[in-house]
Parts: structure tokens; C-alpha cells; sequence
């Protein structure tokens, strides 16, 4: 757990799991302030346990707009879709992929931040500064980038309503924000997609060291959700994450990117909990050598793989 996995620029997605150039904090008009911790009584939003499997999950990434006006509108379009309680389940789906593409666009380009922000409408201005953020904590995890493509299969998530049951029952039992759970599970495997072990030897869908395991996991099965996600309230919760949630996530994982990386994540989750299904839809991407590279549910390999032999397949 306290290695960092050499996917961690994913996201998003982000974002999950999403480079990073910091700026000094009066230049950018979409400055974040420095978010407070999520509320451990906050409540998550409500999902029906049967919004996913789907589909949809088949679904392929758009490109990312080029420049940063053309930017801006793709991250407006896909946030009116993705705040809209009518849009339809498909319209959900590739509005998620868009704002996804978008910000880790967004995350590698610091130097549009400006024009980004002249173009978006007031609102949006907050939430799109901390998703970049976000993106750019991650990315900044990362000091070589791999030449072989991970040895994984990426699956379809379990339902949102679960994992949602899950975070909130966790959050009862240790005082751990259900934010931070959430934040955790899309940074560490897209909640639940990536099926493999890390490069660390990191397991299940929050990537726990198997003696970390043995130590919270309360005798559960570190690859099934539910158990994964107890043993990271509990985890957190001994280590002091009630009321140092920056302590506990520095000890989930050696790296004060990570954690900054994670609060935002959680704090858009807080401000926004219809972010959840948004990040919920997005997908798997690896960084590598040779740029990111999508990675759809279907993706099955048993050994690494070198990223020209894949690339270079029909």
C-alpha cells in the first residue's frame, strides 16, 4: 500500500485516477482555496443498486479538443449533460468519457489554464481548477514511465449503489468521510476495474500490501469490494484519519501528491455528489513511455506486454 503504483496518473480516472505544474496561487483565475476535509456526516448520494453493470461500459473515449477554447466547451458540454437529472443513461455515459479526456487534457496543459477559465461560466470554474489539480498531483507521482503495458484485466464495476452502500458503511463504522473512500477506490483501480496486482505487489480493488491485510483486513477477501473497502475505513480510521485525514492518507500511500491528489478528489465529491456517477463512468488509462493509452473493459493480458508489440497489433 505505501509504494506508489506506477499507474497512479490513470484517472482520471483518474480523472479515474488525473506533467503537473504547479503556479503560483494568485495567477490562475480558477485558483482552488484549500479544501477543508469532508464532513464524516455528510451523505452520499442515492444510486439504485442496479445502475451498472451496462453495456455502455463498451464505450470509446472522444478526442480531446486541441486548444484550450475548444476545451472549455468540451468540459462545458459534458458538465451540462453530467448535472442534468433527465439526461438519458448513454448521454451520461459519453459526457463522462468527454469531461474525463478533457481534464486529463487540461491536467498536461497548465499553461491554459487562463483561457480555460475566461471561457467557462462561473460555476464551473471551481470544480474544473480541482479536477486538474487533481490530475496533475497524480501525473507528478510519476518519475519513469513504463515501456510494457500492465499484465490486467479491466472489468466492469460493481454496481454504484454498492459501492455507494459500501462507503457509507464504512464511514458509520470508522468516521472516515465516505468521500475519501470513494476518492481512494477511483484513484487506486477506477472503482474496482483494474484486476491485477500492482508492480508493488498491491492487491484488490483498493490496493492493499498483503500484510497490510492480514493487519485490517478482518479475515474479508482483499479482491471482493465490499470487504476492500472495510478494510480501508479501518485502515484509515487507525491511523488517526478521523481527524487527520492527511496523516491517514499519507500512510495509505508514501506521497504527499497522493494525498492532495485524493482530498481533491473527495472535496469535488462533497461539493458535487452527482460527481460520483460521472467519475463512476470513467475509464482506465495507462501512461507510458509512449503516451497514455486507453484501456477498455475487455483489456486481458496475462504478462506484460511491450507498448510498441501492443500498439502495433490490429
Amino acid at each position: 500500500m505505501t509504494a506508489p503504483p506506477p499507474w497512479l496518473a490513470l484517472l482520471l480516472s483518474a480523472l479515474l485516477s488525473v506533467g503537473a505544474c504547479a503556479r503560483p496561487a494568485d495567477r490562475s483565475p480558477l485558483r482552488a482555496t484549500e479544501s477543508k476535509p469532508p464532513s464524516t456526516t455528510s451523505t452520499a448520494p442515492r444510486v439504485s443498486s442496479t445502475t451498472a453493470p451496462f453495456d455502455l461500459f463498451s464505450l470509446r473515449p472522444p478526442a480531446a479538443a486541441t486548444d484550450p477554447t475548444s476545451l472549455a466547451d468540451q468540459i462545458v458540454t459534458a458538465e451540462r449533460i453530467l448535472r442534468d437529472p433527465a439526461s438519458t443513461t448513454e448521454a451520461g455515459a459519453r459526457a463522462a468519457l468527454a469531461q474525463q479526456v478533457a481534464y486529463r487534457q487540461l491536467g498536461v496543459h497548465p499553461e491554459w489554464d487562463d483561457a480555460v477559465a475566461v471561457a467557462l461560466p462561473p460555476q464551473l470554474r471551481r470544480p474544473v481548477e480541482l479536477n486538474a489539480e487533481a490530475r496533475r498531483e497524480f501525473r507528478a507521482m510519476h518519475t519513469r514511465l513504463p515501456a510494457v503495458m500492465p499484465a490486467w484485466r479491466i472489468v466492469e464495476p460493481p454496481p454504484a449503489g454498492e459501492l455507494l452502500a459500501s462507503y457509507e458503511t464504512a464511514a458509520a463504522r470508522f468516521g472516515i468521510a465516505w468521500e475519501y473512500l470513494a476518492a481512494i477506490n477511483l484513484v487506486e483501480t477506477g472503482f474496482g476495474r483494474i484486476r491485477g496486482t500492482s508492480t508493488a505487489g498491491a492487491q484488490g480493488p483498493m490496493q492493499f500490501m498483503p500484510a497490510t491485510w492480514d493487519a485490517y483486513g478482518a479475515g474479508g477477501d482483499v479482491n471482493d469490494g465490499h470487504d476492500a473497502i472495510m478494510g480501508a475505513g479501518r485502515y484509515l480510521a487507525a491511523n488517526n484519519g478521523a481527524t487527520d485525514i492527511d496523516h491517514a492518507l499519507y500512510r495509505y500511500n508514501h506521497s504527499d501528491h497522493y494525498v492532495r491528489g485524493v482530498r481533491r478528489y473527495a472535496e469535488l465529491l462533497r461539493e458535487h455528489p452527482q460527481a460520483f456517477l460521472a467519475y463512476y463512468r470513467w475509464g482506465i488509462w495507462y501512461l507510458t513511455e509512449l503516451g497514455e493509452i486507453y484501456l477498455p473493459v475487455g483489456y486481458d493480458e496475462p504478462t506484460p506486454v511491450p507498448v510498441e508489440d501492443y500498439l502495433a497489433r490490429p
